[in-house]
């Protein structure tokens, strides 16, 4: 297991002080998803279910009981099974699983009985649901609980080992990212930039925390591009968005550089109005600040920037629109939030996301987020109208913030990301 018994139990005490008397909790890990026929996608547990008790094995539920003041835990498994573990590769099976932190394992074929029992004995029941298509079948004439809004307050709040976890997922993204820009020359496929990256993770005995994007020209300008299939010619800008899990905690960085090694003058024009307003996010990422406030701070600096730059008229007004909303024309070029929690998932829970109520949630010591403003001009848009100059140019800078009593910490800093870093490192080895 990653963590300690101990740290696991202590997360299992606190959802369970927020749950009342004569409940069942239900919290089950994710189906296997088949890619076509019997080729299945790589398993990866459910996040809540990694959170509470860290088994990796599929067609796992952790049911908790509570009747009064205490409660008890079970973790229904696949028994073993030898016709099985011949294909499949041996599993732990339920006397293996009582080595984790549950007071007991049983077998998951029996959990169906068990259940019945279960939805007689207690009057409350929570369950995570969209998550088992079967579990959820089985409680649909049932009045179930959500139980994800004391775990999310839970999971926002990272523990020390958590934080180490994803430092190391940002070392990791760091030095794929570096590997990447050294490797990079005109001509390079945007799948070979996608090769470099994730044979960095694989090497590093990690994965990737979603499919990496590598848009080059145009195609940077495509906020979720993930093809790869193109070509990056000469002249044209890079932007690769990736990321990689340890323990299933990941990072997630962005970089944008000149596939050359020399940014134009016009890329530099947008590249230096990112960054600025990416340090000046990271520089208000202090506890004690809504989330709304990372926001304010790129989005105004973004804004100047564009009026700056001729992009805009000199009306701030109408660049920045509504004081609260932020919804005027800067958008045509900076369409995304300015970040969001980062964790056990990419887009971690917590909220902190753009379309939050009011001002988002207050950052608080332990929280880790992403800094990532960006800045867009494709050349295939016929809806706005900029210079041509900085037609085809797509720019995003992301790091991973740590927020704590001193201040913010970028656990991606080992990543460069100056104008003079990065073309001090680009395409230094062919």
């Amino acid at each position: 297991m990653p963590f300690e018994r101990s740290e696991y139990i202590e997360r299992q005490n606190k959802l369970m002080q927020n749950i009342p008397s004569s409940s069942v909790v239900f919290i089950p890990t994710n189906d296997v998803s088949y890619r076509s026929n019997d080729v299945s996608y790589p398993f990866r547990p459910n996040s809540y279910f990694l959170y509470l008790c860290g088994w990796e094995e599929s067609e796992g539920i952790l049911v908790f009981t509570k009747d009064s003041d205490d409660y008890n835990s079970t973790l229904f498994v696949s028994p073993r099974d030898t016709s099985k573990e011949i294909w499949e590769g041996v599993r732990i099976g339920v006397e293996g699983a009582l080595e984790w932190p549950v007071t007991k394992a049983e077998s998951i074929i029996d959990f169906e009985t068990n259940l019945t029992q279960l939805l007689n004995e207690f009057r409350n029941i929570y369950s995570l649901s969209g998550i088992s298509r079967k579990l959820d079948s089985l409680l649909e004439k049932q009045e179930v609980s959500d139980p994800k809004p004391f775990l999310d307050k839970l999971r926002t709040i990272k523990s020390p080992k958590e934080i180490e976890y994803m430092s190391v997922a940002a070392e990791i993204g760091s030095v794929a990212k570096i590997s990447a820009m050294k490797k990079s020359k005109p001509g390079i496929g945007e799948w070979e930039i996608q090769a470099i990256i994730e044979s960095t993770f694989l090497n590093s005995r990690s994965n990737w925390s979603f499919p990496s994007i590598v848009g080059g020209g145009d195609n940077a300008t495509i906020l979720h591009y993930k093809s790869n299939h193109s070509r990056i010619n000469d002249g044209d800008l890079v932007l690769v968005d990736s990321g990689c899990e340890v323990f299933g905690y990941a990072s997630d960085i962005t970089r944008t550089w000149p596939i050359n090694g020399k940014f134009t003058d016009p890329q530099k024009e947008i590249y230096d109005l990112v960054l600025r307003a990416q340090l000046a996010g990271i520089a208000s990422c202090i506890s004690g600040n809504n989330w709304s406030s990372m926001h304010r701070t790129t989005t105004k600096i973004i804004a100047q920037g564009l009026i700056d730059l001729g992009i805009f008229d000199n009306n701030m007004d109408e660049v920045l629109g509504d004081s609260e909303r932020l919804d005027g024309r800067f958008q045509s070029f900076f369409m995304h939030g300015t970040g969001h929690f980062l964790g056990l998932d990419v887009h971690d829970v917590g909220g902190g996301r753009r379309g939050d109520k009011d001002n988002g949630p207050m950052l608080k010591s332990g929280m880790v987020v992403t800094v990532e403003p960006g800045l867009y001009f494709g050349g295939w848009r016929s809806d706005i109208v900029f210079p041509s100059r900085y037609s085809g140019i797509g720019v995003r800078i992301e790091d991973d913030v740590l927020i704590t009593d001193e201040g913010p910490v970028v656990l991606s800093s080992k990543c460069p990301k100056t104008i003079d870093e990065i073309e001090d490192i680009v395409g230094s080895i062919d």
